[in-house]
């Protein structure tokens, strides 16, 4: 496929999601959970993965498809796109605007290209791997970049929320990290990684990832010029994923969290 053309399927695929999920931004929503302990959707969740796998099965219709709300069809295909319409549904609904969508390609079971969009700031990031992009509005593109030769003691690292991990000792190992580090945040969902590709973040580390959660970010992180593994530095599916500026760094943190 040229990526010229395969650049544009994505730029539409993430204009027709924009159009759902900023319609219902702050807006009277109702919310369901898809499970006892609380896991938000929303009608705007349903709707931009509705609509971006119809775009896909017209487009592509021998193309696979995994996607959040809807699950996965064609698994088998040399190509499957991987889709979270809204990847921060807790900060969606609370009407804070760290959320995206994401949208991912594999190829042969490996990350090809992949995009995040944010409507409502009008902003989107995408990359395929050797480079990636970041544009605002009508504003010119520009090229991403992770914050070069920083060591842990300097580095800003961050997760999503203490939630996040999958186990107490996946939390322990966090806490650990962050008395190392120069500073750690929390809060953001998809927004700490793509912190990390414009070079304001060092470093994000979490575990219970599921594979649109991580997937569709991969090749915008390695196209900055960051690694992403799982936490013993091998390569990243789902679950526990460390993404950081270099590889030197990817060590340090590998070395703490794994030091129990």
């Amino acid at each position: 496929m040229p990526y010229a053309d395969l650049l544009t399927f994505f730029h539409t695929l993430a204009d027709t999601a924009d159009v759902i999920t900023t319609q219902h931004f702050r807006g009277a929503l109702h919310v369901d959970s898809k499970q006892a302990q609380f896991d938000p959707v929303t009608i705007a969740d349903r709707g931009a993965e509705q609509a971006m796998r119809a775009l896909i099965a017209e487009k592509y219709p021998k193309h696979g498809i995994i996607g959040e709300e809807f699950g996965t069809m064609n698994e088998n295909s040399d190509y499957t796109w991987v889709l979270d319409p809204i990847d921060g549904t807790r900060n969606y609904i609370a009407g804070i605007p760290t959320w995206g969508t994401l949208i991912g390609l594999l190829h042969m079971g490996k990350p090809f290209m992949g995009m995040m969009s944010q409507g409502f700031t009008s902003e989107r990031w995408w990359g395929d791997g050797a480079t990636a992009f970041y544009a605002r509005g009508k504003t010119t593109t520009q090229r991403l970049h992770v914050r070069e030769h920083v060591m842990l003691k300097e580095a800003i690292v961050a997760t999503t929320s203490p939630d996040v991990f999958a186990n107490t000792h996946d939390l322990a190992a966090f806490n650990r990290l962050k008395t190392h580090a120069r500073s750690a945040r929390y809060g953001n969902d998809c927004y700490n990684y793509i912190s990390l590709c414009m070079g304001h973040t060092d470093a994000v580390v979490e575990s219970g990832l599921k594979i649109y959660d991580i997937v569709p970010l991969i090749p915008i992180i390695e196209g900055a010029g960051g690694v992403v593994t799982n936490w013993h530095g091998h390569a990243a599916g789902d679950g526990q994923i460390i993404a950081c500026a270099s590889p030197e760094l990817l060590n340090e943190i590998v070395g703490v969290i794994t030091s129990s």
